[in-house]
């Protein structure tokens, strides 16, 4: 009986030791002490609201943008740093009073930052979705910066929340949601003006009617097919609008399965169905003699008349008729 006294008395005492200790009694330990928070003289990071004392205006007009609505509401991304996430930290330039110079990155037009630098604030979180192949595309590789194109700082209560129209089938994004300079294609066409020739022919993309704008079949900021297009060919770019051009056919024209742009100008022309020549010429530039003879014809004649050859050959891009094999109605 003795002995389990002393065991019960000596677990007591153990137990009553080891309540003393720093892990059990609910203290840290120095080693395990948190570091202390940083003060903001060792931060780099000066915060928006900083920013804000001096360039009200700009904030003003920043924040009824999309970024802007991200960086006011921000989340656990860079967004959070504010203007610094795009800037730099700001400390530099709050010590200095102010000045052009000690901002870390600039995009003005007198920015004497390269398109590179000026880009990889942008790519920072702008990396996926249509910018996923910016890098090493057409506009890239011609040194443009995404300035260029796009304004961040100005834009209006009206077009906060911009969403695509729902009047237009094509769907083209409002100016102030996507932040362009100008709206489209105006914007594209500054750069590419022979396409801007092109659309002022009488046979053209409806561009000016508001169908269409450069972005519903090209992506600007890059892609793996060819002349930045959205689809993996013309064909299919062609086919996300004219669906009953598609097929399959039972009797295919070649021409027509191997590329629209054999026969047609996509962008504009002066001959009707945005044809690159006139009708029978378009035809006898593959079909030479062999049928129906090539020689000039009379304006008068079948051949020339209104539709020239698809006045026979009406299921030109192909035809799903037993007898069809010539795409005759």
């Amino acid at each position: 009986m003795r002995r389990w006294s002393i065991a019960i008395l000596g677990i007591a005492t153990l137990g009553f030791n080891l309540l003393q200790l720093p892990a059990f009694a609910g203290q840290s330990s120095e080693a395990n002490k948190p570091a202390p928070a940083a003060t903001g003289g060792n931060s780099q990071y000066v915060g928006m609201e900083v920013c804000k004392t001096c360039h009200q205006t700009q904030y003003e007009s920043f924040i009824h943008t999309v970024m802007g609505n991200a960086m006011t509401h921000p989340g656990s991304g860079a967004e959070a740093q504010g203007c610094e996430s795009c800037h730099g930290p700001g400390k530099a330039h709050v010590d200095a009073g102010g000045g052009k110079d000690t901002i870390q990155v600039r995009f003005s037009k007198d920015s004497i930052n390269s398109a590179e630098e000026k880009n990889a604030a942008c790519l920072s979180c702008h990396s996926k979705g249509n910018q996923m192949f910016w890098r090493a595309s057409p506009h890239e590789s011609r040194g443009m910066a995404c300035v260029d194109c796009h304004q961040i700082h100005y834009g209006s209560p009206a077009t906060r929340y911009a969403t695509l129209s729902s009047e237009s089938r094509y769907g083209s994004p409002l100016t102030e949601h996507v932040g362009t300079l100008k709206p489209q294609p105006e914007l594209c066409l500054q750069c590419h003006q022979m396409r801007r020739a092109q659309l002022q022919r009488s046979s053209h993309m409806p561009y000016r009617e508001g169908k269409v704008t450069c972005t519903s079949c090209h992506n600007p900021h890059g892609s793996p097919n060819p002349s930045q297009l959205l689809q993996s060919t013309i064909n299919e770019n062609c086919y996300s609008c004219h669906t009953e051009r598609r097929g399959p056919f039972l009797w295919e024209h070649p021409p027509v399965v191997e590329n629209c742009a054999n026969c047609h100008e996509a962008h504009g022309s002066s001959n009707p169905q945005l044809l690159k020549v006139r009708m029978p010429r378009v035809c006898d530039s593959c079909h030479d003699s062999s049928r129906h003879p090539t020689q000039p014809q009379p304006l008068s004649s079948i051949k020339n008349f209104n539709r020239g050859c698809t006045n026979c050959h009406s299921l030109i891009h192909g035809s799903n008729h037993p007898s069809g094999n010539f795409f005759m109605r």
